[in-house]
């Protein structure tokens, strides 16, 4: 992979990255720099997304979440993209955090839906476009409405996609019609990411440009195979969407990211443990979800 060259150039696959905590519930700082190595210089991801979702961003703390992007920052931030999540329900708070990632140095941020206050599409626009308005950073939206309870209807982020730091949305809302409005209407040079493993292939056919994903923490060489050979070669695409199926199927059958944490912790990873509310899988669970990790 040739050097990161912008905080506007992030990519085409991205990974969320998963936080390790030590036995006392701390951050494992040596492992999240071990962590971050192994998904550029292994899996092959051109970025990384910190204190996403997966990275369990509800229980951290705003110094939890400025540290891991400090620690990937140092680790790989000289050859990939750094982008962190800073979006909550809170806008001041969205604000705050934003401005403190800047300041630290990350390449972008990620603001998703507002979860639990459901503020309709005025107020999401309003939301994006006051935090965006407060930051010179590349600002990718995260539509998520299983997460969030609200949809990012295609209207107000074609509206959002006008504001020229607003560069890409990573669309998880599983309604291949709208992804398909988003891109087919969105202005050129706007970045649509599938935020959903099983539907990159599809994205891709659509004509978005990349993924952000859980999955590739184990299988990001053959995300980024797959993304590589599409135009050229969709037969050896689709031929790799089908190996995958299994494995993502697995790695989203538990409450996220239990499943992946397993898998990275069977290859030698210390990022088994996780933060209530979320409980650690069974042996059994362990098993079935370890035994799908493709070859």
């Amino acid at each position: 992979m040739g050097a990161f060259s912008g905080p506007r150039d992030w990519g085409r696959l991205l990974t969320a990255m998963l936080t390790p905590f030590n036995s006392d519930g701390s951050l494992n700082e040596s492992e999240v720099k071990r962590i971050a190595t192994h998904l550029v210089d292994v899996q092959k991801n051109d970025g990384i997304v910190v204190a996403g979702t997966t990275g369990e961003s509800p229980t951290l703390s705003d110094e939890e979440k400025l540290r891991l992007l400090e620690l990937t920052l140092e680790a790989v931030g000289d050859r990939a993209a750094v982008v962190m999540g800073t979006g909550s329900y809170d806008t001041q708070h969205s604000i705050h955090l934003t401005k403190k990632a800047e300041k630290t140095g990350a390449h972008g941020i990620m603001l998703v839906n507002p979860y639990y206050s459901r503020p309709g599409q005025r107020g999401l626009h309003a939301h994006f476009s006051t935090i965006a308005g407060e930051t010179s950073l590349p600002v990718m939206l995260y539509n998520i409405q299983p997460r969030s309870a609200i949809n990012l209807d295609t209207i107000t982020l074609l509206e959002l996609a006008q504001i020229p730091n607003i560069v890409a949305v990573k669309e998880a809302s599983g309604n291949i019609a709208q992804i398909s409005d988003v891109i087919r209407l969105a202005p050129a040079g706007f970045r649509v990411y599938s935020g959903d493993d099983a539907l990159l292939l599809p994205l891709l056919a659509l004509g978005g440009y990349g993924l952000v994903s859980v999955s590739a923490h184990a299988v990001g060489h053959q995300f980024k195979e797959m993304i590589e050979v599409f135009a050229s070669d969709p037969a050896r695409a689709r031929a790799i969407h089908h190996h995958l199926t299994p494995f993502i199927q697995a790695v989203f059958s538990a409450p996220s990211p239990t499943p992946i944490k397993a898998v990275l912790a069977s290859q030698g990873f210390d990022c088994e443990r996780v933060r209530l509310p979320l409980v650690e899988l069974t042996p059994e669970e362990k098993a079935t979800i370890i035994s799908s990790l493709p070859s």
